[in-house]
């Protein structure tokens, strides 16, 4: 099975996210964080993880990027149990069985989502409708090489100081 594992690009997950997900941990998009939340009270941080960050299953930390990659089936119930766990005691799901279907379908949702060569790049992008969350993943294909396509440059300026 695919699924979503966090990968940091660089150090800025550690200064953007209130609680930054770990590397490599594997991770969900986590949108059910901000549902029934008010955007008017969140800070910075949080309204920067509503708009661009996947939840990490371990630090339940927010990740710019996540890479798709090949789980082992064996670990697809860890994460499952770990979420379920996290959603009755973070979200006060009524129960555990309420808490697992709803685990389980995130979990699903999130794997479906990784329908792409292992190695291919995620990132989420999310905002507020009158409909509620509209919520969109961008994909950043691997090139041949393994490496990836270049989604950010620094450019020098032509000017000259005087």
């Amino acid at each position: 099975m695919k699924f979503a594992r966090t990968i940091q690009l660089d150090a800025s997950d550690n200064q953007i996210f209130e609680i930054p997900a770990n590397a490599e941990e594997w991770a969900v998009t986590g949108t059910f964080e901000f549902i029934g939340g008010d955007p008017a009270e969140w800070t910075k941080k949080h309204q920067l993880a509503f708009k661009s960050g996947w939840m990490g299953l371990t630090s339940f930390g927010r990740a710019t990027f996540v890479q798709v990659a090949v789980m082992p089936d064996e670990q697809f119930e860890d994460v499952v149990r770990s979420l379920t766990a996290h959603l009755f005691e973070r979200y006060g799901a009524p129960d555990m069985l309420a808490a697992t279907e709803a685990a389980r379908g995130e979990c699903l949702e999130t794997a479906e989502l990784c329908d792409h060569p292992a190695g291919t790049l995620l990132a989420i992008e999310r905002e507020l409708t009158e409909d509620g969350i509209a919520e969109r993943v961008r994909v950043i294909p691997a090139k041949g090489d393994g490496s990836h396509a270049t989604i950010w440059s620094i450019e020098a300026a032509d000017d000259e100081i005087t």
